[in-house]
């Protein structure tokens, strides 16, 4: 029949064990590729007609792939394809059919056949057009478990993770909502510590209260307290009326203070003193009243730092810090990055009105395989840029942006560590965009380093054989928060 020996690739591993329906008239033939599939690691089913493979279809659990001859005594093999598009649209499904009948393949294709092998055919061609199918069935089963862990979190909606560093910050927000002590959220910019706040609120019995967000370092210094606290008519200049304060919208609720490092000095002081009181006195005012709010702060700063620094007051980092959320970084929770990535496609998908659900291999392997340097939101920008642009049913690798599609290797997605030679780097086909290529591997390199070094930059900067002063440098110009800066000893 013209095949190629077993031998030429029944020993490459296969994508995932897979269940195979393999449906064909000839004993050879089924024997054959019942043999071939199985040295692949999957789990083969054989039927001899279609009326068999229809019967198994329905009895059987779901295959994850269908392989079915068109040209069959009785049920033939577009009844077998009818069928199955019916009972498990998800199922891939290939035809196998004679030279003489590429017409009927084509037919085939057009009813919703993944793909055709004309006989005879080579393994290691069959092979190739099998492993696409099956991963293109992985994807789906993928994104469909991830979709139903989405619908399954109640409460945590708007926060997405399944590893172990998000389920240890989960089980902490529960525990912390229970209480009324003042809670200090802290992580990287982008990683989400606006939506941890809420959830302390949302799981809290202050959930019917109001949620009150201010951004402690976009408020002039001179209006801070006005902003906190309120004011009365005729305060200040400009004060044509009362205002009531930001501790007193919370009343009854949480009032989150993103940010808080920015505070300056002297408004720590008045801060401190609140949180200490419970009570708060308007600018203009002589009288101070009771507030029953609670503090759930923020910030990107290592505050422990600042206070050693004396940029923030002891006293105050002690009062709210009672209770410590740390959020980690999204390079120290990759396996995440799939989930995050569906759920960003079906938010920004609904917005834009369009029907994409899926996101190809090649797309959400280059998401993977990049550092995340801006963190949850630096992603959730990336998917909606994806989506934006996306003209078909899937996210595809050519929406992306050039820093992601074109890893530091020998070409594109490639997830290998690129050695010290340079040689070993080629130019892609299409091209790259060599300003945004080269950004990617330095932000992965200092990346890389910075983790390995456990924070120590002195110690990254000879991992990349650079200087101190040059590792700060490169950080500023691409911003990236890597911590605080160590002494110069240089």
């Amino acid at each position: 029949m013209g095949l190629s020996p077993l031998s030429t690739s029944a020993n490459a591993s296969a994508p995932f064990a897979a269940r195979i329906l393999v449906v064909d008239d000839e004993l050879s033939m089924r024997e054959l590729l019942e043999i071939f599939l199985t040295r692949l690691g999957h789990m083969v089913q054989v039927a001899s007609d279609g009326a068999t493979a229809v019967r198994l279809l329905i009895e059987e659990e779901p295959f994850d792939l269908v392989l079915t001859d068109l040209r069959m005594p009785g049920a033939h093999g577009m009844v077998v394809l009818e069928r199955s598009r019916e009972l498990h649209p998800d199922t891939p499904i290939i035809v196998m059919t004679a030279f003489s009948s590429t017409q009927t393949a084509v037919d085939a294709m057009r009813m919703g056949a993944y793909d055709y092998f004309q006989k005879p055919f080579k393994m290691d061609e069959a092979r190739l057009v099998i492993d696409r199918a099956l991963d293109r069935r992985r994807l789906v089963v993928e994104g469909r478990r991830l979709r139903a862990a989405l619908d399954d979190r109640a409460g945590f909606d708007a926060i997405v993770g399944q590893s172990r560093a998000m389920t240890e910050v989960f089980d902490l927000v529960r525990r912390v909502a229970r209480t009324r002590t003042n809670v200090l959220i802290t992580g990287e910019s982008g990683t989400g510590k606006e939506l941890v706040a809420r959830a302390i609120h949302e799981q809290s019995d202050r959930r019917s209260g109001p949620f009150v967000v201010v951004n402690c370092g976009a408020i002039p210094e001179n209006l801070l307290e006005s902003e906190f606290f309120g004011h009365r008519r005729g305060a200040f200049t400009g004060a044509h009326a009362d205002k009531e304060g930001l501790f007193k919208a919370a009343a009854g609720g949480t009032l989150f203070l993103d940010e808080v490092g920015e505070l300056p000095l002297p408004m720590q002081v008045k801060l401190l003193r609140v949180l200490q009181e419970r009570r708060v006195r308007a600018v203009g005012d002589i009288h101070e009243v009771p507030v029953d709010v609670r503090v759930v702060s923020a910030t990107n700063r290592d505050l422990e730092t600042e206070v050693r620094a004396g940029r923030f007051r002891e006293d105050l980092f002690y009062r709210l810090n009672v209770i410590g959320v740390p959020l980690p970084a999204l390079r120290q929770r990759a396996g995440d990055v799939p989930q995050l990535a569906f759920h960003f496609v079906r938010k920004y998908a609904d917005e834009h009105g369009k029907p994409i659900e899926e996101i190809e291999h090649e797309a959400l392997h280059a998401l993977q395989a990049y550092p995340w340097p801006g963190n949850v939101r630096e992603l959730e920008n990336v998917i909606e840029r994806a989506v934006a642009l996306e003209e078909s049913s899937s996210v595809t690798l050519r929406s992306l942006p050039a820093s992601l599609r074109y890893r530091p290797t020998a070409g594109p997605l490639s997830g290998a560590t690129p050695t010290h030679s340079p040689g070993d780097v080629e130019l892609p086909e299409g091209g790259l965009a060599l300003e945004g290529y080269v950004e990617a591997v330095e932000r992965r390199l200092i990346t890389q380093a910075i983790t390995r070094s456990g924070g120590v930059k002195k110690d990254a900067a000879k991992l990349l054989g650079i200087t101190f002063r040059s590792l700060r440098y490169r950080l500023a110009k691409l911003n990236m928060d890597a911590g605080p800066d160590e002494p110069d000893a240089e």
